[in-house]
């Protein structure tokens, strides 16, 4: 496939491009500086700028694009950057794509969203069937997933990626807590009863390529392991696989003056179920999270 890749520097994006290249597809990148590879594209979502002719030569296009939530404390300037960078992005090539003929139109969109959707669930599990929750990123998930509508109105197929918690050593979830851990000063966050809807990092490049291909498969689709677990839970195995105590609980009064606006959402229970991806037949190389942190902590 030719595929055309928003997002593609990011810690999700750079290993789906590794991936995707890897199984023989051509990966043209949508970047905002002037491009410095032949695979590399210059685009200004922010001023709706991107040449259609780009678009219409792809197969699919996949937009991963967005600040990262959890890089930098929040205050107002920094909430107002992670909901333009991801709507604006989402806005700019759904738009394009409607413009375009239908012959040269890609057939699929695969639009990041995130289970931020949902809001605090509580102890209660959900899947693609819940409506979106209260807070600041359920609000955002929102006007980024209805960002998509004039391509899915245009008659593509639009995926909407509802991201878990990828686990990988060098990023995410993860990537923070492993030094704490190995000082022997790690713990569970607040009262640790959150719920955590991780997803190894193998599932979910797989599951992208799965959605990738399968043309029957339209809509939001959570992009979480099968058994999510509490933040307490979660602890105790990352503890026990580096060997190190975890008896030191971050109390949420810490977490909110470290993470500002952020910490609410760190302190967000979201017991989220794959339904679309397991109706649909998707096959888990990490089922359980021992297997998923194993895998996070030496590949």
């Amino acid at each position: 496939m030719r595929i055309l890749m928003a997002g593609a520097s990011g810690f999700l994006g750079t290993r789906l491009v590794d991936c995707l290249t890897a199984d023989g597809h051509q990966v043209t990148r949508l970047v905002r500086r002037p491009p410095r590879t032949p695979v590399e594209r210059q685009w200004n979502p922010s001023a709706a700028q991107l040449d259609r002719k780009w678009v219409a030569d792809a197969d699919a296009v996949v937009n991963l694009a967005g600040a990262g939530v959890g890089d930098k404390r929040w205050n107002d300037e920094y909430r107002k950057l992670i909901r333009t960078s991801r709507v604006d992005s989402t806005t700019t090539l759904a738009i394009t794509i409607a413009g375009l003929p239908a012959a040269d139109r890609p057939a699929v969109l695969l639009n990041s969203s995130a289970v931020g959707w949902y809001g605090n669930t509580g102890d209660r599990t959900v899947t693609e069937e819940a409506p979106a929750g209260e807070g600041f990123l359920a609000d955002v998930c929102r006007v980024w997933e209805a960002a998509t509508r004039p391509a899915e109105d245009a008659g593509v197929r639009v995926v909407r990626l509802r991201t878990g918690l990828p686990l990988h050593r060098d990023g995410g979830l993860l990537k923070p807590q492993l030094l704490p851990f190995r000082l022997g000063v790690g713990g569970k966050l607040g009262n640790g009863r959150q719920w955590l809807p991780w997803i190894s990092m193998r599932d979910w490049l797989d599951a992208a390529k799965f959605l990738l291909a399968r043309d029957d498969v339209a809509g939001p689709v959570n992009v979480v392991g099968p058994a999510p677990v509490t933040n307490a839970e979660f602890t105790r195995e990352l503890a026990r696989q580096l060997h190190r105590p975890a008896i030191m609980p971050i109390p949420a009064l810490a977490l909110k003056v470290a993470l500002g606006g952020f910490a609410q959402e760190a302190l967000t229970s979201a017991r989220v179920l794959p339904g679309v991806l397991d109706k649909a037949g998707f096959s888990w190389t990490h089922p359980d999270l021992p297997g998923a942190l194993r895998a996070a902590l030496n590949d």
